[in-house]
């Protein structure tokens, strides 16, 4: 993936077709959303997703979930990102997602992870909310 700042957002985007399609699955994006696809993060936070129709969306890491779905302006264009040497390769974690009541100003709630450990927890967290939204249902 590529990283770095554009525009006042942290972007990691993937830099092939390749990669997205790989990053897709390492996530579980087609299990929480059918016909959507991993196009990069944004702010750590959020999923930049396109659609089988290719227009783009935003959407939480956790609850990676229909009803959170917002359309988003994506500039189709390459973009320049400043590269941040602090940042590069790491995402931002709350290790308690906001979503489970986890604090975002709590600095013992943050983590920097790989890529790897990204796509791991954000895939436990998710079949967490799943699985609790079941139990509510």
């Amino acid at each position: 993936m590529k990283d770095g700042w554009y525009n006042e957002e942290y972007y990691s985007l993937a830099e092939s077709q390749q990669e997205a399609m790989q990053l897709t699955a390492e996530y579980g994006i087609s299990e929480s959303l059918p016909g959507y696809f991993f196009i990069g993060l944004i702010g750590w936070d959020d999923f930049i997703l396109s659609s089988e129709d290719g227009n783009y969306f935003r959407v939480p890491t956790v609850p990676l979930a229909h009803e959170y779905l917002k359309p988003y302006q994506f500039p189709v264009e390459k973009i320049r990102m400043e590269i941040d040497p602090r940042f590069t390769e790491k995402v931002k974690w709350y290790i308690t997602p906001l979503i489970f009541g986890g604090s975002p100003t709590d600095e013992k709630n943050m983590a920097w992870i790989s890529y790897s450990q990204h796509a791991q927890v954000v895939r436990w967290w998710n079949k967490k909310y799943q699985e609790m939204k079941l139990k509510d249902a």
